[in-house]
């Protein structure tokens, strides 16, 4: 693990690698799970102010989903997530070209929004968890993202480093630069075996 302020890091952040492959996986983590995507109290807030204009985005049986259930639910361990098509994939899910992918980011991308999609989302493979002292940042390593391992490893690309985005958006550029500068201190130290 490494620290950074009130930060804990898990080291494989920083010696996976990891770049989304989306020809190849078919944005399986959309479509599988035991639950939504995890959702912030402001974010399930965001999620019913944008639902008007998400919708028209979505898959019948998404709207459907999220008319029934609300656009966040309680999951079974009193956690917000975003609702399921049959106990499937997320409700916000789009098909096309038999890739699942999000309409909210869809939407956000068309500019329809200013919400690009929940930070778990946009941080997966990562998993953030605050807690009363710390915030805990733990890289996740799914099965279906096997073809993102071969293609990070094939480019050199880690998972902080095709995390950028939501990392900065999650903990700030400094904390990200903080991130990088750690990174590289651990790799160029020969001392360093894990």
């Amino acid at each position: 693990m490494l620290r950074i302020e009130d930060t804990i890091f898990s080291l494989d952040l920083l010696e996976k690698q990891f770049i989304c492959d989306l020809a190849k996986c078919h944005g399986s983590c959309c479509r599988y799970g035991d639950a939504g995507a995890p959702l912030e109290k402001d974010e399930a807030d965001i999620l019913e102010s944008v639902w008007p204009v998400v919708k028209e985005y979505l898959q019948p049986e998404g709207i459907n989903a999220v008319e029934n259930q609300g656009s966040s639910v309680t999951d079974k361990d009193n956690d917000l997530v975003t609702p399921l098509i049959d106990d499937k994939e997320c409700a916000y899910t789009i098909v096309k070209d038999d890739i699942y992918m999000c309409g909210i980011e869809h939407a956000f991308n068309e500019g329809r929004i200013s919400f690009r999609k929940p930070i778990s989302c946009h941080l997966f493979p990562a998993r953030m968890k605050k807690f009363s002292d710390f915030i805990a940042v733990n890289y996740s390593q799914q099965p279906v993202c096997a073809a993102a391992r071969e293609k990070g490893k094939a480019n050199g690309v880690y998972v902080y480093e095709f995390l950028k985005e939501p990392l900065v958006r999650a903990l700030g550029e400094n904390m990200y630069n903080e991130l990088c500068i750690a990174a590289e201190d651990l790799r160029n130290n020969k001392s360093y075996r894990r």
